[in-house]
């Protein structure tokens, strides 16, 4: 369940942000002034943006306890099998940028700690997805069917 707490935080920091029109994360680096005025900011607006930033969170807490538990069993396997590798792939380029940034100096400030979270995240993200595909198998058991 740290995961499911990960996700979890990540939505409250993004909506706490939201409601102050705000980009970036509490407890990172400052956001430079023109990030606000990239296409994505200036179209939706920073605080839609950060709203919807927090709703993936959510999503991903969903998701997440969706894995790992009997209810989610009822999902189509396919259908979390995608979920679960767009979440594997969306939690590892998070974890890529920050640990670079961290560790070789490679974006905005994220410090030593938040290279270790994101490398953490990314390590449960690898943990849950292979114990879903562990206990359901990748793929249709249709030897029932024949």
């Amino acid at each position: 369940m740290p995961l499911v707490v990960a996700f979890l935080g990540y939505a409250l920091g993004k909506a706490y942000y939201a409601s102050q029109g705000r980009l970036g994360f509490p407890g990172g680096p400052d956001v430079p002034p023109e990030a606000y005025e990239r296409p994505v900011s200036a179209v939706l607006g920073v605080a839609a943006e950060q709203w919807l930033a927090a709703a993936t969170g959510l999503a991903g807490a969903l998701l997440i306890l969706a894995a790992v538990t009997e209810a989610g069993r009822r999902v189509p396997r396919p259908l979390m099998l995608l979920l679960l590798s767009g979440a594997l792939l969306g939690v590892g380029a998070a974890a890529v940028a920050m640990a670079a940034d961290a560790f070789l100096g490679m974006g905005p400030g994220w410090e030593w700690y938040h290279g270790l979270l994101g490398i953490v995240a990314l390590v449960l993200m690898v943990a849950t997805t292979v114990s879903y595909v562990r206990s359901v198998g990748p793929w249709a058991d249709t030897s029932e069917t024949m």
